[in-house]
This record gives structure tokens, sequence and C-alpha cells, in this order.
């Protein structure tokens, strides 16, 4: 990919507006090698002067902006082949994103890929790219970026968010901004990991409509990691509407948005849910690097700006860590004994405008066990007020950064509060400019995530996606289970007339289940804690059904759990939480992607809102912890030796000394893989 993403020479394909305007932009840029426009009837374009074929180029190009219709893209990839190019863009649209209308989408793009081989390609149907580093823009628009030595790359599936994206006025510089179309040779994963590898690109974001080959990402992670570079992605497809627009847009798979956050959370990438948050967290990225902790400061001079800092941490992955001792002594020092000292801290307006004393409390602050400290500060209108005032700030924000040696950002609450003009300011002194309060938060839990990630987690288990599986009863669920090391009731199977003696040699008190019913709850097919077999028998006859299960009745019971696993693109997405009944009503879950570590599914355990009743509430006796937890390894051993569709146990009952899976459900998936 190195020729097509830092090229020496460019050639572009094509005589139309958008052709223009690339050859355009390469000037505009300042792109120091040749630019061939290639037409075969047009002296020059865009006042260059043109070459009739790829054939009569001086030498092979390095990159090619290939701006023809779709048929001719074929012809014009083959030539570049023939010659030797480095690789090529494919602007034209028609191919596998339009199947469903052009009905021939499919085969055009084989044919693309046929033509290419070897040859790096971007697209089709994608925009190209801009290198900021090297001045290269294989790009037939506007775009609001500027040169930069070093910075962060972006990479899309859709080229306008790409667009859009360079009219930033945040002051992030940006090093690459690529879009990769209908991914048809090489998809977001490959073109990343390029990027990874030049030295001058300090964070990678990446807006992602499907995630593509699962094993291609888990290397591209691995990379990552391995280069202590962080990554970040805005995954769209959680509503069914934007599933639909993603699949009519690329012909991705856009997956279950639990299975997608599971995952990117499993590879340490970092996950935002807007493009504000994704440009306010590079920014952080950029200047910082991930954080080593979540523990966090602010400090203010108003008392409301110290109210919502704290309240926009609740339900984040952020603290506000009470103050230790030093702080509070070196606090009280620098403010006086009418400050009342907290974290976050409002220090009050006594000290505005000495730099001093702003010094003393921001280091003072800043002495305790976090990761970094935000200095709130909204800036005045430079076109109407006089922002002098604000100076001392900065220069107190600086010399702390280098007293601590810890990262500081001054926060503007909005997004109007820091001009783009104050932010390269702040960016040049090595200070993070923050514009909007949450943006911020959500970028320094991001942070805190990333660099709280150990190792590279296991291989995913990759699910077979094969629709041609049944589904089991739950007799024989149960059986599939329990050879796996699961627990399960002892149970037969029976008809009416047999119920009653099957429940005297299992042993009272029974549970009566009629088979063959999907929902036995709400069609009256479960008869709990049965003491005597005339009580089943007559259980029985008031089910719509002639089959039973006649099973061990679990006593003793702490609480109920779902454990449940489902094929996804994203992998095995194996889902923990509140079961029986309540499922539906309570929606306590934790989701994690198979294989889970026994560590990893202790924790997800803990984040239930159940989590205090498995671990005793109110004086209440605990589950048996390592018995859950062998139950859900179980499972999982059973999920990567089988692959099915799907397996659920709903209810796992829980009790002081064991964890029965009381019911089951197996959705084969065909052959296993």
């Amino acid at each position: 990919m190195d020729r097509l993403l830092r090229p020496r020479s460019i050639a572009v394909v094509g005589g139309g507006a958008w052709c223009a305007n690339v050859i355009e932009q390469c000037a505009r840029i300042g792109f120091a090698g040749p630019v061939w426009p290639v037409h075969p009837k047009r002296e020059s374009v865009a006042g260059v002067p043109a070459f009739a074929s790829i054939d009569a180029l001086p030498e092979a190009p390095d990159a090619t902006f290939i701006g023809v219709n779709r048929e001719a893209t074929l012809e014009v990839v083959q030539a570049l082949v023939d010659r030797g190019a480095g690789g090529a863009v494919c602007f034209a649209s028609g191919f596998l994103e339009a199947q469903a209308e052009m009905g021939d989408g499919a085969d055009m793009q084989d044919a693309l890929l046929r033509a290419a081989g070897e040859m790096p390609i971007l697209g089709p149907n994608c925009y190209g790219f801009i290198n900021y580093l090297d001045g290269a823009a294989l790009w037939p628009d506007q775009h609001g970026g500027s040169r930069a030595e070093r910075g962060v790359a972006i990479v899309t599936q859709s080229s306008n968010i790409a667009l859009n994206l360079t009219m930033q006025r945040r002051a992030l510089p940006l090093a690459y901004v690529v879009t990769v179309g209908n991914q048809a040779q090489q998809g977001l994963w490959d073109v990343a990991a390029a990027l990874l590898r030049d030295d001058r690109v300090t964070a990678i974001a990446l807006h992602v409509e499907g995630v593509g080959d699962l094993r291609r990402l888990e290397a591209f992670a691995a990379e990552a990691h391995a280069c202590g570079k962080p990554v970040i992605a805005l995954k769209v497809g959680r509503s069914e509407q934007a599933q639909v627009a993603t699949v009519s847009h690329t012909a991705s798979l856009a997956g279950g948005a639990a299975g997608a956050e599971a995952l990117f959370a499993r590879l340490g990438i970092g996950q935002v849910s807007s493009l504000s948050a994704m440009l306010e967290t590079l920014k952080l990225l950029h200047v910082a690097g991930p954080l080593k902790s979540n523990r966090i400061a602010s400090l203010s001079c108003s008392g409301g700006e110290a109210c919502l800092m704290a309240d926009g941490v609740v339900d984040r992955g952020l603290r506000f860590p009470p103050l230790d001792e030093g702080q509070q002594s070196a606090l009280r020092a620098a403010l006086g004994p009418k400050v009342a000292l907290a974290n976050p801290l409002d220090y009050h307006t006594y000290i505005w405008g000495d730099e001093e004393a702003l010094t003393a409390t921001f280091s003072a602050m800043m002495s305790g066990d976090l990761a970094m400290g935000c200095v709130v500060l909204d800036f005045p209108r430079a076109d109407r007020c006089d922002p002098a005032a604000w100076e001392p700030v900065i220069a107190a924000v600086q010399r702390t950064q280098e007293q601590t040696g810890k990262p500081l950002a001054l926060l503007g609450s909005i997004a109007e509060a820091i001009s783009e003009e104050v932010a390269e300011r702040l960016l040049g002194l090595g200070v993070i400019p923050f514009t909007g309060m949450e943006e911020a938060l959500a970028a320094m839990e991001i942070a805190a995530f990333i660099g709280m990630q150990d190792a590279a987690a296991a291989p995913l288990c990759l699910p077979n996606l094969d629709p041609s599986g049944e589904t089991l009863t739950e007799a024989a669920a149960k059986a599939e289970l329990a050879a796996f090391g699961l627990s399960v009731p002892g149970a037969q199977e029976a008809v009416a007339e047999t119920v009653g003696a099957v429940s005297e040699e299992i042993g009272f008190p029974v549970v009566l289940k009629g088979q063959g019913i999907a929902h036995k709850t709400e069609a009256g097919a479960v008869a709990l804690g049965l003491t005597r077999a005339s009580a089943v028998t007559q259980a029985a006859a008031a089910m719509p059904t002639e089959r039973f299960l006649v099973e061990e009745m679990i006593t003793g019971a702490v609480c109920e759990l779902i454990v449940g696993v489902v094929a996804d693109p994203h992998g095995y997405v194996l889902t923990l939480g509140a079961g029986g009944t309540l499922t539906e009503i309570l929606q306590d879950t934790a989701t994690l992607l198979v294989p889970a570590s026994r560590q990893a599914v202790d924790a997800a355990l803990n984040e239930l809102k159940l989590a205090p009743v498995l671990r005793g509430y109110r004086g209440k006796a605990p589950v048996n912890r390592n018995a859950v937890l062998d139950a859900i390894m179980a499972l999982q051993t059973y999920v990567e030796a089988r692959r099915p569709a799907e397996v659920e146990i709903n209810p796992l009952i829980c009790t002081q000394t064991r964890a029965v899976a009381a019911d089951a459900l197996i959705r084969t998936g065909g052959e296993t893989r």
C-alpha cells in the first residue's frame, strides 16, 4: 500500500469535473511530484497537458485516480496492472452496492478484482484519500484540511462523512483521511494497518458500517496493540433503519449492536457514539496518548461547572477520586480557608488573574494519583470581548504540566467556547483543547479504557452461519449440554399415562413441562413443585400437549440467570443476565464474545444489577460463584466444539451449592467449521 498512499507520482484518468478537481487539489495541497492527466481525446485537463493512455505516461504511476464509468474502470485497471502501477482509487459506483438495482453489480465487482490482481485498489464507489503529511490528494472535491507534520488518521466507508470530517474546526491535525467504499479488495483493516506503520500517525479512527473479515480485524488490533497506537471506532447499525441503509450503501453486513460493542471492547478498540466525540477523543490521544487510569480531576472557578462535571461522570467509566492529605494541604495553602476543597474543585474567583496562585492550585490538585486533569474555561468571543484576562490560566496550565508531568486540558463547556485559533495555540503548547463537556468526558473515558487494556484476548471462535440447522427438544438440548459438563436436573420423558410413575422414580418435588411448546409458561405448560403422582397426572391433563418432561425440582434458588450464545457477524455473542420470567422486564445483561476468559465472565457478572444478589444481599447467602462460572465456561466449551446457531439456558438456577440448567434451547447451525 505504500506506493498508493504515499505516492511520488499521480495519474488521473478521465476528463470530467471530478477528475479536474483531483488535479486542482493536488496543486492546492502542494504535491511535489508530477500529476499526469490521462484522456484519449483531450490535450489537457484542468490546464495540465494530458496523455492519451496509460502506456503513454513517462513511467508507471504510483497512484491513479480512475474517474470513468464502471465498464471503462475495468479496462483502466488492467492497463495499470500491465504497466506496473502502484495502486488506484476506483471512483465509479454501480458495483456490489448497486446489486439490487442493476442486477450485475456483483459480477462487475468480481471482474474488477480479477483485473486488479495484486495491485492495491481502494473502492469502488469511494472518493479516495488525502495524505496531509506528504501532500497527496487523490480526492475529487474540496476539503477543509491542511498540511501537517504528524497527526491522526481517519478511515471510513462513507466518502461524505470523510469530507465532513475534514471541515472540523477543532485544530485536530489530520495525517490521512481515507475512504474505502465497497472494500472490494483493500478493506478497512488493511488500510488502517498500512497507516499504523507510518510513524507520523499518532492515532487512528474508524467509521465502521460492517466489520467484514474478523480474522483480519483481530490481526490489525494485535498490531495496533503491539506498536502502542490507540484506535477508536464509530460503529453504525444500532437501529434497523441504519442496518438497511448500511447494506444499501456499501453492501456491508452491520450485525448486532451488542456483538459489535463486545467485539471492539475485546480488541481494545475505544468506541465512540458520535463524530464530535470521535474528534475530541482523537485530540486527546494525539496530545497525551492513552490514559494510565480512569482517575481524573476537574478545576473551575464556578460551582455550576463543577456540578456539571461531577454529574457528567455518572454512568461513565471515570472517577473523580477524593483529595488525599497532600492535595488538601497544598490546596489549602494556595486557596486559603474560604474555599471548600473537593474534586471537582470550584476554586472560586479569588485567584483569577494571579498566575502564581493559579499554578499553585493546579499543581496541588495534580499532585495526586491522577491520569489527567481538566481546567474548565470558556473563552470569550474575540470579536466582541477582550480575552486578555484568560491568559494567566493558559500560562498556569502550561506550567503545571511542566511541573507535574501529567496532561492537562482546557475544557470549553460548549463547542463555541474555544475557537480554532485558540485551540491551535493550545495544541502548540502541548495543552489539550477540549470543545464540549460531554464530548470531553467521553474522550477521557475512552482514552482510559484503551490505556487500561492488557494483552490481546484469545482468538475469537468464529460462528458457522449456516441456516440449515434444527431446534433440539429441551431434553435433547440438556443432554448435549450435560455431555460438556453442565449440571442439569434429573429428568425423564413421558406421556400422559406414565407421568405419575416417572415422577415417583425421580423423587418429589418435581416439575412437569409440556414438550413441543416454545413459550411454556404463557401456554400453561409448566407446573412447579408437584409433590404427588396424582398431582402430576392432573397437571398433565390440563396441558395442551401429549408429550412431557418430568424433572427434578431444583430448590434453594438464590437467583436465576439467563446465559445465551448466538452466532453473529461479530462472532459468538455471549449474553449474561437476570433470568427466569423477569428477563424481558429487567433487561439486565452484560455481553462478551466467545471464548471469554473466566476472569472476564466474573467481571461481567459483577456489572449486572443482579450482582449484589449473587454475592449475598442483605444478609442472605451468596450463590456458589465457582459453580456459576463452571456452568458458563462449560457452555462456551460446547459452543466451540459444536458451533450452534444459538444456545440458551434460561433459567440457570443458582443455589448455594449448584448452578443448574433448568431449561435449555439449542438451534444447531448445520455442519460445524
